[in-house]
């Protein structure tokens, strides 16, 4: 199973390790084309401070961001599992999983970044501000930058088994699968039932409570069928949109009665 996580706008403070080498993170296919995206930021970052900031799309009260993102070079990296926070990350709480799930979550999650493509959460990273809504001076849009490298690298890393697609839409325009990739991925939709209506804040937390409890369960599912009846089994009432076709992704739409 390969579960697709956005990043977190939030992330921890870097650390006070070894700087990032770029080719020790995962997936090295992407290597060019994330030094290619640092190298820009670095420098756009050292720069004008103001035109970094209305690139990034940050008001003043962020002006530390740019700072931060001038010294990705020779900041720390700490693993992408304790950059990312926020509400998604606080309820997924990898950190308080025992050792068998955390092993399957370095086997299976992976973080969409518009810096660095995509990450495990074993990669050493420092923090950075970076979405993939931004569009870099020199390399443009980086969702659209990002899906040639992708499309080589991702459906090798999905193997043949079972996608659980739960990026928000600027980060699944960096990658879509396809073909019969496509035909065994399943998207979540969190809806509270009695609205079928998306709440943002409660959206990100029961994804991060449904990814915590297939790997404290040590679920498996092969296909999207097959997580469905794993959902179900946890306690989650699911209803389900088989694809329309082949190629065709599954959606599944997970209904909760609260929302905390």
């Amino acid at each position: 199973m390969l579960v697709l996580l956005p990043p977190s706008e939030g992330k921890a403070s870097s650390g006070r390790g070894a700087p990032l080498k770029t080719e020790s993170l995962s997936l090295r296919g992407l290597t060019p084309a994330r030094e290619a995206v640092l190298g820009e930021l670095v420098e756009l970052c050292a720069g004008d401070e103001e035109k970094a900031r209305e690139v990034l799309g940050l008001s003043k009260g962020l002006r530390g961001e740019v700072a931060k993102n001038a010294e990705l070079l020779t900041a720390g990296a700490r693993p992408a599992g304790e950059i990312y926070t926020g509400v998604l990350y606080d309820a997924l709480d990898l950190a308080s999983l025992d050792a068998a799930a955390k092993k399957r979550a370095t086997r299976s999650l992976l973080v969409f970044s518009g810096l660095w493509g995509a990450v495990r959460i074993n990669d050493r990273i420092p923090s950075y501000r970076c979405s993939m809504g931004v569009k870099l001076p020199g390399i443009g849009a980086l969702g659209a930058y990002w899906r040639t490298p992708m499309a080589a690298v991702l459906p090798e890393a999905a193997g043949d088994g079972l996608v659980l697609d739960l990026r928000s839409s600027a980060y699944a325009a960096a990658w879509k699968p396809k073909g019969e990739v496509a035909g065994r991925t399943a998207s979540v939709r969190v809806l509270h039932a009695p609205t079928r209506k998306v709440v943002s804040h409660f959206n990100k937390a029961t994804k991060g409570r449904i990814v915590r409890s297939l790997l404290a369960a040590g679920a498996a599912p092969k296909g999207p069928a097959e997580l469905v009846d794993a959902l179900r089994e946890l306690g989650y009432v699911v209803e389900v949109e088989p694809p329309t076709g082949a190629g065709k992704a599954w959606m599944l739409d997970v209904l909760v009665d609260e929302i905390h």
